[in-house]
């Protein structure tokens, strides 16, 4: 878990990435987060909405700890602003109207194999995130997205199947590999706002699909 003062921290050098890859400022590197849980290599997605619509803007990350925090953060920013396939990208003029949305994930844990009803029944709506691998493609949701959708547990593992490419029942096939992870969720108030963590979903009692 990050203390206060980090989670803090993250936002504004998530911030400063976006505002970087919209052409807008050039944060230094001695600038960046460096001590702490930032050294650590964690998995790391930021979340890019409109403000207040909180319409999706861009959302891209790492699923795996394979680069320190601090990296990890600074590239999954960038590539959330520039990267993300379904948007065009972030530009200096929409930088106002943007809150930035940070993940911080544990590491992934792989999901009890056996009967689908068995698998189905593994799975944590509101507080787990899923990802798939399979069939030589793979695909990661986030835990936010089955309580945002209304989504059973069921629901949720055709749909990161689906976002894999993979059919809505590839979950319940020999040879494709679950894994569950939980995510530490923080993001700004309004733009360039104060610091709103979010508790899991569950926690919050859900909240409805759209």
């Amino acid at each position: 878990m990050l203390d206060r003062s980090e989670r803090e921290a993250a936002l504004r050098w998530a911030r400063r990435a976006v505002e970087r890859a919209a052409g807008v400022g050039n944060p230094s590197s001695d600038d960046a987060p460096s001590a702490g849980a930032f050294a650590e290599p964690r998995g790391v997605f930021v979340t890019l909405r409109l403000y207040p619509e909180g319409d999706l803007r861009g959302c891209i990350g790492y699923p795996l700890p394979t680069l320190p925090l601090r990296l990890a953060l600074e590239r999954a920013a960038v590539a959330a602003a520039t990267e993300d396939p379904r948007f065009r990208p972030v530009r200096a003029s929409e930088l106002d109207r943007l809150t930035v949305e940070v993940s911080v994930l544990t590491v992934p844990e792989v999901l009890v194999r056996g009967p689908p009803e068995a698998i189905a029944a593994a799975v944590r709506v509101g507080r787990d995130g899923l990802s798939v691998e399979g069939f030589g493609t793979s695909g990661l949701l986030l835990p936010q997205v089955a309580p945002e959708q209304g989504w059973t547990a069921e629901e949720f593992l055709a749909g990161v199947c689906e976002k894999a490419g993979l059919p809505a029942n590839a979950w319940r096939r020999p040879g494709v590999i679950l894994r569950r992870f939980e995510a530490e969720v923080f993001r700004e108030a309004t733009p360039k706002g104060g610091l709103v963590d979010e508790p899991p979903v569950s926690a919050r009692g859900g909240r409805s699909g759209r």
